[in-house]
């Protein structure tokens, strides 16, 4: 390839990267793993033939998407093996991403456990349609199938999400005043008023990774969650604080133990109570939160 249309190729690679991250991301749950895919989307990308490409977002879209394929089928072995709940790996999101609802909603931790049940190939189209409406033609030539098969794969895709994902849209305030009501009880340890922000059928997952403790099951109810909560924070071995910030599109809590990163909180709200906890601890998937770098995804 010529330096000029080198030049052209990183062009457009870098005008699309952001959308090419968060495709690669919604459909894998890991930041890392996104990244090798751009590595890999850019490696051929560069061996392209300019000339013969029509709609470079689209051709960039559909690279981007099976090497994400090809990434998540090994990635569901290393997720069999893996100790205790898995949980996406969060992201520092822009303010823009909250203020756009639907796409928020997309890369929020609730929505993006529900994609874990589907298929690989029911996960991309799922992402392309739904997430950045992608034609049915250009999600065909992406996964290679139909558009006719795909049509299908994307009804049984959406109907299986609709039957899982949150009932309602919440408002970021709302689900700030949910979060600051649970940091304070955690900060006091004040067991009446932690339970008052938990719906009753409240569920927690910890994801430690095999490296930090964490409940190796999800925690449900009430009374069970806010004991688990108030009893990891007395065994704190040092000076637990905890401060607001954004990850995924949605209000979260950072958590440090004596200054260091100890873990991220992200939560769901229903009817202005907690209704979903989502702790992350694994060292390996906090690296995005200690760069303090927040992503623009689109």
């Amino acid at each position: 390839m010529s330096d000029h249309a080198t030049d052209r190729a990183t062009e457009a690679f870098v005008a699309h990267r952001n959308l090419l991250f968060t495709v690669a991301y919604e459909m894998l749950g890991s930041a890392a793993d996104a990244e090798d895919v751009l590595q890999e989307t850019w490696l051929r990308w560069i061996e392209v033939d300019l000339e013969q490409v029509r709609d470079r977002r689209a051709y960039l879209v559909r690279i981007t998407t099976r090497q994400s394929l090809n990434r998540l089928r090994t990635m569901t072995r290393r997720k069999e093996a893996y100790v205790g709940p898995w949980l996406p790996e969060p992201v520092l999101t822009a303010p823009d991403v909250a203020e756009d609802v639907e796409l928020a909603e997309s890369v929020s931790m609730a929505l993006m456990l529900v994609l874990e049940t589907l298929s690989p190939t029911e996960r991309a189209v799922f992402v392309l349609r739904e997430a950045f409406d992608v034609g049915y033609d250009e999600i065909a030539a992406a996964v290679d199938k139909s558009p006719a098969a795909v049509r299908q794969i994307a009804h049984r895709a959406r109907r299986h999400v609709d039957a899982r994902r949150p009932r309602t849209a919440v408002s970021p305030g709302e689900t700030r005043a949910a979060l600051e009501s649970f940091r304070r009880a955690l900060e006091t340890g004040d067991l009446q008023s932690l339970l008052d922000v938990l719906a009753p059928e409240v569920v927690l997952m910890s994801d430690g990774g095999g490296v930090k403790q964490a409940a190796r099951r999800p925690v449900v109810g009430a009374d069970k969650v806010a004991r688990f909560i108030i009893g990891g924070s007395g065994k704190a071995e040092g000076a637990l604080t905890s401060g607001p910030t954004v990850v995924n599109g949605n209000p979260a809590l950072v958590l440090r133990l004596d200054g260091e990163i100890d873990g991220v909180m992200a939560i769901r709200v229903e009817d202005a109570r907690i209704v979903g906890l989502y702790y992350v601890r694994n060292p390996e998937k906090l690296t995005r939160v200690e760069s303090e770098t927040p992503l623009t995804l689109r």
